[in-house]
């Protein structure tokens, strides 16, 4: 199942899982914050807690939120839902209150398991209480009226909520649904796009299984490996891209519940990593921090979604030869191209990546959708096995995203060279990303939107050395209103996910000087030239 040049046989979640218990039994599987389990541990976990979620309620489709960060909890409860056939909904540790709610609601959520408290600052019970104040009695609630479940891990646990410790008690063992299909949904992933609100990707056990096992016969991963990954389970990166790649290459995977440079050269160097994952950003982080040349690493390669500068770099100062470079997104479960391990050096450092085996690409002109010759840049779409099954209910929005011939049209831009590996240029959409995370700008806008004094907002992306772009945010105030920079930063800071907050805020007397369009739309790329001269950053 580690080679995409081989046929596939599709598989559920639970059949790879036995896979790897049968094969591997005494090998570490998992290693986070000092607790380790083999294969075998890891399965009989998995078993168990699939046995007390059916037990309290839980069955094949029920959607089941975990707000946890990276964990073995966090691992089990993820494959237990897949035992059983729920389909799971990660959720960002980063969200507010109102994202939560959305979240949760959105989704359809039966139950939620969650910590209490995250980092010991972020208090997600009393988040929870200001949604629903039922789970102080009994769910479901009027706030939240599909949330009939609520388990937490934790000391602070609400009268209606289950605590997280009962679930591990006892022996009983679950066997795999009978009904569970490669088919079926195992993940909604919530991913944000250019509307206002995120969109939930359904994700079927075959597209994440098969992306894995592909992506781990691109890195060339194996029996044996030690895969560190920081990325955070509530992406797609953190499930298919860390957690299955490691599960299907029997390899272990390290991890850790926040990405902190200095933690991750310390963990890599006494774990012996040999495989490891990031953004540009993560590495740009570690190969600054004054540890880096003081750590024996033993790393050989993995991915990064990462420029050819950082490329370069993360090849000759942090010695990861066989490093290679990841393409992709939410709606294609995510990877699309990834280098091959055994690529020239210089080919993966560019970023020239094929895409994987049953996986067309087509390079089209935006404006008429024809197809364009080799070398030109035009937008990526793509079709095959990894492209979602759609939104949840949304389906005017999975019908933009996937045309009638089972296109994904992606929003971003590349082009194709004559051998058919793939050169990423750019995201085509107002979406930027900040150290990793994917910021739609009418998200911040809408939350400057809801501030007395705010008339007309616009956000965009402007450069940022360390977090590659950083929001920044352009205000149109009321007549007669006044609202200082710091004051609506802090709007911002109270009301979204950090990553969201814009670096920046200017007010502007009006946008027509900047750029408008007929229809009276401020023109995105005309604003954000006028923010890097008008911030004096450089493009």
């Amino acid at each position: 199942m580690t080679d995409d040049s081989v046929s596939w046989r599709s598989v559920t979640l639970a059949d790879v899982l036995e896979r790897a218990a049968t094969r591997w039994p005494d090998a570490e599987a998992l290693v986070a914050d000092g607790r380790r389990l083999t294969f075998a541990a890891l399965a009989r976990e998995v078993h168990a807690m699939a046995a007390a979620l059916a037990r309290i309620g839980v069955g094949k489709g029920d959607r089941v939120a975990i707000c946890m960060g990276n964990s073995i909890e966090w691992a089990i409860v993820f494959y237990a839902n897949a035992l059983l056939g729920a389909v799971t909904v990660p959720v960002n540790t980063r969200f507010k209150a109102g994202e939560l709610n959305y979240c949760l609601s959105q989704s359809g959520a039966s139950t939620l398991i969650m910590v209490d408290r995250f980092l010991d600052k972020i208090d997600f019970v009393a988040m929870l209480r200001s949604i629903e104040r039922a789970i102080d009695s009994r769910l479901p609630g009027k706030a939240l009226p599909h949330l009939r479940r609520l388990v937490v891990l934790g000391a602070d646990r609400p009268a209606a909520a289950v605590a997280f410790a009962t679930l591990t008690t006892g022996q009983m063992e679950a066997t795999p649904h009978a009904g569970v299909r490669p088919d079926d949904i195992v993940i909604m992933q919530y991913t944000s796009g250019t509307t206002s609100f995120p969109k939930g990707v359904l994700l079927t056990h075959d597209n994440v299984l098969r992306n894995a096992a592909s992506v781990a016969q691109r890195i060339g991963a194996r029996p044996g490996d030690r895969y560190f990954s920081a990325r955070p389970f509530y992406h797609v990166a953190g499930t298919t891209l860390s957690l299955l790649v490691a599960l299907s290459a029997g390899a272990c995977l390290l991890t850790t519940a926040t990405f902190d440079a200095g933690a991750a050269l310390r963990i890599m160097e006494v774990e012996r990593c040999t495989l490891v994952s990031g953004n540009d950003t993560m590495f740009l982080m570690m190969m600054s921090h004054p540890e880096l040349v003081q750590r024996r690493l033993s790393l050989r390669g993995g991915w990064a979604a990462a420029g050819p500068v950082v490329m370069r770099q993360v090849v000759e100062r942090m010695g990861i030869k066989e490093i290679c470079f990841a393409y992709g997104l939410s709606e294609a479960s995510p990877n699309i191209v990834m280098s091959d391990y055994r690529d020239d050096v210089e080919l993966r450092i560019a970023g020239l990546a094929r895409p994987h085996d049953g996986i067309e690409l087509r390079i089209v002109d935006p404006a008429s959708g024809r197809d364009l010759p080799a070398d030109q840049v035009g937008e990526i779409l793509v079709r095959g096995w990894s492209v979602m099954r759609g939104y949840h209910d949304k389906p005017a929005e999975t019908a933009k995203a996937i045309d009638a011939e089972g296109l994904l049209h992606t929003g971003d831009l590349a082009s194709l060279t004559a051998d058919g590996r793939l050169r990423f240029v750019g995201r085509v959409k107002d979406v930027f990303r900040v150290g990793g995370e994917n910021v739609a700008p009418a998200e911040v806008e809408e939350v400057l939107h809801d501030h007395p004094a705010v008339a007309q907002a616009q956000v965009i992306g402007v450069p940022d050395p360390r977090l590659g772009e950083v929001p920044a945010a352009y205000v149109r105030l009321r007549d007669g209103e006044a609202a200082a920079p710091e004051e609506l930063i802090a709007w911002c800071r109270a009301r979204c996910a950090n990553f969201k907050v814009p670096r920046y805020v200017r007010v502007v007397a009006s946008f027509d000087e900047i750029g408008m369009t007929g229809s009276s739309k401020v023109q995105k790329e005309k604003l954000r030239i006028f923010a890097l001269a008008d911030l004096g950053l450089k493009g």
